[in-house]
């Protein structure tokens, strides 16, 4: 399968610099899946800006 960072790109909202997976969405989301987190993509601009990628943190941003 034909990796699309480049094109991921236009659309990811990390902003977190030093991350290695911008861009890769199957490599992210497998990293903060194990760690029992969501990508920064899932998060309110202001939520994401945080870095806290919790489930928790998540079921507050959007009030579940």
């Amino acid at each position: 399968m034909e990796c699309k960072k480049q094109k991921n790109m236009t659309h990811c909202t990390c902003t977190y610099d030093p991350c290695s997976n911008k861009g890769v969405c199957c490599d992210c989301l497998q990293y903060h899946l194990k760690m029992r987190q969501l990508p920064g993509c899932c998060f309110p601009p202001a939520v994401e800006k945080t870095f806290d990628r919790s489930f928790e943190a998540f079921a507050r941003a959007w009030n579940l």
